[in-house]
């Protein structure tokens, strides 16, 4: 799938694709993305601009989750077209003056990238002609301990993401690899999961017959077991 640009073609990644690598200056120092995040899985998230109602909202809703996000083994690096004085004094103005939804002086620690020349932005899709050329969509890609995308979402400028849901995707992702099942729809922690399809009659045969222990079948290939939320999260925040 290609985009263009500014007459320049762009390629935007893809689940299952590498994470597109970059070096940035950010308001924590330098980064060389994703090879500084070895062995962490990350969001790398974008937001159309500083000093902006929506972007303030959230990025204290991020900020005050940080630290849940880094139970689960997860990085926040964020993402604009703006300059870094800019970020730093939009962060600064956040901490001492904003106050929204019973959050007040909120302090970013994670990583916000200066992308003036919108290289990063471009690389990663975020940049939709049909929705703006000179500001980024708010696009959310999560990058596994790999340096693989895992998923990829994309908000217009006008909606504000809900970071509940981007929590949960990061726990059905590690859940569904620690697991090796599925997620069904509006799944959360201690919810019912998807085993695998059965791959060939014999198995699907004993599976309605009620022969694998602890699977429930609605049909030879709509089966489920359950996992508490107590398994499911001490194998996802690594707790013993």
């Amino acid at each position: 799938m290609e985009q263009t640009i500014q007459n320049n073609p762009v390629s935007m990644p893809r689940i299952g694709d590498p994470a597109p690598s970059f070096k940035a200056v950010t308001t924590q120092g330098d980064i060389n993305f994703p090879a500084d995040y070895s062995g962490k899985w990350v969001i790398l998230f974008s937001h159309p601009a500083d000093f902006t109602p929506v972007c303030t909202s959230e990025f204290m809703t991020f900020a005050s989750m940080e630290k849940q996000f880094e139970e689960a083994n997860c990085k926040l690096v964020g993402l604009s077209v703006d300059g870094l004085y800019s970020h730093i004094a939009w962060l600064r103005t956040i901490q001492e003056k904003i106050e929204f939804n019973g959050m007040k002086n909120v302090a970013v620690n994670f990583p916000l990238i200066e992308d003036t020349t919108m290289e990063v932005a471009k690389a990663y899709g975020m940049i939709q002609p049909g929705e703006s050329t000179t500001k980024a969509v708010r696009a959310v890609f999560f990058i596994d301990p790999k340096g693989i995308i895992r998923a990829i979402i994309y908000y217009p400028l006008s909606l504000g993401r809900n970071f509940d849901e981007l929590y949960r995707v990061i726990i059905a992702l590690k859940a569904a690899d620690e697991f090796s099942i599925a997620t069904p729809a509006d799944w959360n922690p201690g919810d019912d999961v998807i085993v695998p399809t059965a791959g060939s009659c014999g198995t699907a045969k004993d599976r309605m017959e009620g022969k694998e222990k602890d699977v429930k079948c609605y049909d030879w290939f709509f089966c489920t077991k359950k996992i508490d939320k107590d398994t499911v999260m001490k194998k996802v925040l690594n707790k013993k």
